[in-house]
Parts: C-alpha cells; sequence; structure tokens
C-alpha cells in the first residue's frame, strides 16, 4: 500500500490523502477544501487527480477542510460509497448544503442537486465495526473526540495496518468521549495542529470567559467569539449555560439581564438541533447532566438567530443601544459569515473583545487580529483598513485539537510503537516540534518540507 497526498500535508487545511491498496484499487480518506494562505496558492478548488480506481472516499469528520471539496469530487464524477461514522451521516448534507451556498452556486436547483447526489451515497458505519473494502482490505472508525461524529480510522489487509488519526479531541472536551489510540499502527499519519504548545485546562478557560463575560458587562461592551458552527458553538453554549448559572448565584440574577448572548449562525442553530438528537454519541459527563438539565445547550439569556434580516436590525441594535452582549457567529478564522458584519462594526471599538477559542489559520482575517498588538495595527475586510482597537484574547483551552500532551498520549497508547509516524495538518514549527518530541521518545517520525506528494508505505513485513 502507498499514499500519495492530495492536502493537508504541507499546511493545515485540504487534507486528502489517497491510500493506493493494490496497483488498480484506492480510497480516500477526506477531500477538504483549502483554506487561507493554503487556498491562495492553489489555483482552484477543483479536483485535479485522477478518480480511475478509487472505489470509496473515508471520512474522519465535517469539519470543511476535511469535506469541503466533496462537490468537486461528485462533479468530477464521482459515485462510489462515502463511509462515515452515523453522527457525520447527519451532518454530512447540512454542512455541505451550507458550503455549496456560499462556495459555488446560489441556484437552488443546482444546490438540491448535488446535496442529493452525496446524500445517496452516504453509507454509514458503526464505530468499532470492521468494513470491507475491495483488494482484502476492511477499515474501523474509532472515537476521535474532535467534534461529535469524528473517526480516527484503521485501515488493514494481509501486508499493513495503517492509522490516519483524522483530527483528534482535547482531553478538555466535556460532552465528547476522549480518543481512542489504534490498535495497531504500522504507519500512522498523525495530525499536529497544536504538536508545539499545551493548552490551559478547563478549569482555567471557564474562569478565563467568566471574567471576560463581566468585563463586557462592565464596560457595556460587545464580545464577539467567532466560532466554527459545529463542535466549538456547542461546546461553548454547554459551559455558558454553567458559567451564566454561576455568575448568577454569585452576583444575583439581575446581572444576567442586563445583556444577551447571541447565536447569529443559522448553520450553528440547525446543527445544534441535530446534535440534541445524538445523545447516544455525547461524552460521559454530558449524558450525566441531561438527569438535571434536558437542555444542556440552552439558557434564558440566548438568543438564536436565523434570518438575515434578523441578524441586520440585531448588528443596528447593538451599535445604537449600547446594551452589553456576547455574540457568536461563523466563520470559525473570520473568513466569511455573519462575524464579519460584526467585524466592521465593533472591531475599532475600545469595549470590544473578541474571543478566539479555535484555530485561525495562516492568511486568514482571525489570525491577522490574533497577530495584531492592540491599537498597533489595521486589519483589511473587503478592501477597508479597520484600526484593531478591540482587546483579543486566546482560550487555548476551547480548541478542538489535542495539544502536544494528547498527540505523545494517543501515539503511546499503540501498544507497538508505529514504524513511521507520519505528520500532516500542522504548520512547520508545530510539525518540527513535535517530531523532535516524539524522537526523544523513540519514534520514527517523519513530515514534509517540500512539495514532494507521494511517499511509499512502509508495510508491516519490512
Amino acid at each position: 500500500m502507498e499514499i500519495t497526498h492530495h492536502g493537508g500535508y504541507l499546511g493545515v487545511t485540504g487534507s486528502c490523502h489517497q491510500l493506493h491498496l493494490n496497483s488498480a484499487e484506492s480510497i480516500l480518506i477526506d477531500c477538504g477544501s483549502f483554506q487561507g494562505a493554503d487556498a491562495r496558492r492553489r489555483t482552484s478548488p477543483e479536483i485535479e487527480f485522477s478518480l480511475d480506481g478509487i472505489k470509496a472516499l473515508l471520512l474522519t469528520h465535517v469539519h470543511i477542510d476535511h469535506i469541503g471539496r466533496i462537490p468537486y469530487l461528485i462533479q468530477a464524477g464521482f459515485d462510489r460509497p462515502i463511509y462515515c461514522t452515523p453522527p457525520t451521516a447527519k451532518f454530512l448534507p447540512v454542512m455541505l448544503e451550507d458550503a455549496i451556498r456560499l462556495g459555488i452556486t446560489k441556484n437552488k436547483k443546482v444546490v438540491g442537486s448535488l446535496v442529493k447526489s452525496i446524500t445517496e451515497l452516504i453509507h454509514p458505519v458503526s464505530y468499532g465495526k470492521w468494513q470491507s473494502l475491495p483488494g482484502n482490505a476492511e477499515f474501523r472508525f474509532s472515537t476521535a473526540g474532535h467534534i461529535l461524529g469524528a473517526a480516527v480510522i484503521e485501515i488493514k489487509n494481509k501486508d499493513a495496518w495503517i492509522c490516519f488519526s483524522g483530527d483528534l479531541g482535547s482531553r478538555c472536551t466535556p460532552i465528547l468521549n476522549p480518543p481512542v489510540s489504534p490498535e495497531r499502527a504500522d504507519l500512522l499519519v498523525l495530525e499536529s495542529t497544536y504538536g508545539d504548545r499545551i493548552h490551559e485546562g478547563r478549569e482555567t478557560r471557564m474562569e478565563r470567559l467568566e471574567a471576560i463575560l463581566l468585563e463586557t458587562l462592565e464596560n457595556r461592551g460587545v464580545t464577539l467569539i467567532p466560532a466554527f458552527s459545529l463542535g466549538r458553538t456547542q461546546e461553548l453554549l454547554y459551559e455558558l449555560n454553567q458559567i451564566i448559572e454561576g455568575i448568577g448565584k454569585k452576583h444575583g440574577s439581575s446581572a444576567l439581564s442586563a445583556y444577551d448572548i447571541i447565536v447569529d449562525s443559522p448553520l450553528a442553530i440547525k446543527l445544534t438541533d441535530i446534535y440534541e438528537q445524538m445523545e447516544p454519541y455525547w461524552g460521559q459527563e454530558a449524558r450525566e447532566i441531561l438527569t438535571v438539565d434536558k437542555q444542556p445547550f440552552v439558557f434564558n439569556n440566548l438568543i438564536e438567530i436565523d434570518r438575515a434580516g434578523e441578524s441586520a436590525g440585531n448588528l443596528e441594535y447593538l451599535k445604537r443601544s449600547g446594551k452589553p452582549a456576547i455574540v457568536i457567529a461563523g466563520s470559525g478564522m473570520c473568513a466569511g459569515g455573519r462575524i464579519m458584519d460584526y467585524l466592521r462594526a465593533f472591531l475599532s471599538r475600545p469595549n470590544t473583545d473578541i474571543v478566539f477559542v479555535g484555530y485561525q489559520a495562516v492568511g486568514t482575517t482571525g489570525r491577522a487580529i490574533q497577530d495584531c498588538q492592540e491599537g498597533k495595527c489595521s486589519v483589511r475586510i473587503d478592501q477597508h483598513e479597520y484600526p484593531v482597537r478591540a482587546k483579543t484574547h486566546t482560550l487555548s483551552g476551547y480548541s478542538a485539537h489535542a495539544d502536544q500532551l494528547d498527540l505523545i498520549k494517543f501515539v503511546q497508547g499503540i501498544p507497538k510503537p508505529p514504524k513511521e509516524i507520519r505528520l500532516v495538518h500542522g504548520e512547520d514549527h508545530a510539525k518540527e516540534v513535535l517530531q523532535k518530541k516524539l524522537q526523544e521518545l523513540g519514534y520514527n517520525t517523519v513530515y514534509f518540507k517540500d512539495d514532494r506528494n507521494d511517499a511509499p508505505i512502509r508495510n508491516s513485513n519490512h
């Protein structure tokens, strides 16, 4: 077996790996969009590789950098099974419908036709169940802990046992079960997004978020939280529910009525509804919470905004009224979506706080704001320069990605050390630091430093 990497091996976005099962048959693992600087290095989002012999697409999860090129795959003629976990099967059509409307066409007929074609190819496979593939190979999904439905993928035949980690979750994620290491991996293709750092703990992140909420209240400002519609938004709502309850106990219920918490994202609202139907796949803590709180993502201060007209009206109201508010909106990297309207309105106000709770890719507006020193630079949005006078905060504890400790724990959980660990889905510095740490522990670890996109796998009989 050999791998051809079609994305996600040099930078963070665009994950797409082709595993050749034999000389004539192969499968794809993910088919994601490029974002930020990764996207600007490419001339087209369309599929640039041959589909000959590709027998299936296996998905690790439904974030756009792992699924965003599927519509182009369909347009190129792909008509093979799309294997994924049951939660991913529920989320996938919703995520791709939104992506098609925003990135390809707003023509309802074309959107509907593409989504229908994709939906007809989806084959849900339960966690832990081995599923047959061509070439006398088989695969199974294990829990990845990144977002609901995320999976680690193990693929084996008589010669080799390959593992694709996909995106692994953090130990601080309360509503998901932790990642499960593979039973074996001759080659481990491992994500490295935060291979160079260690996240703050859950208690610390909640304390910091509570402090920001109280500061917003005192300054009568607006706190903006760019968040992915799936995963981060639900986790924020889950913990905001607890934080608000704590504020009420410490400062009285009148403090709570002074500001609103607004989710301005039609996609996030739709996905949260599906999330609530997926209770069997929640983590233990979240399932236990249900015994005392049947709606852990809902609380009195919460306002959900769906329609565009309501969003515009809410924005104007916040600009005029000076009422304190916390706004959660997409996109998570400030690469589009309704968060951009709020940034244009509030980025230059000193009583604005911007809270980053997830990775900001190089070349995105989110990364530009994150790298700004308060009051000392500006950010270009739609050809206009906006001074960054807002205070910025990065709460690394809310990342849905494993940190260095989590990644090492995942590797050490494999009973027999892999013959090779191949780092993907990370910036060079993150990969370099993680490589050094793993090599110090005795693991043969490599990553790509150039545009080479073919590399043979060391089979188990080597």
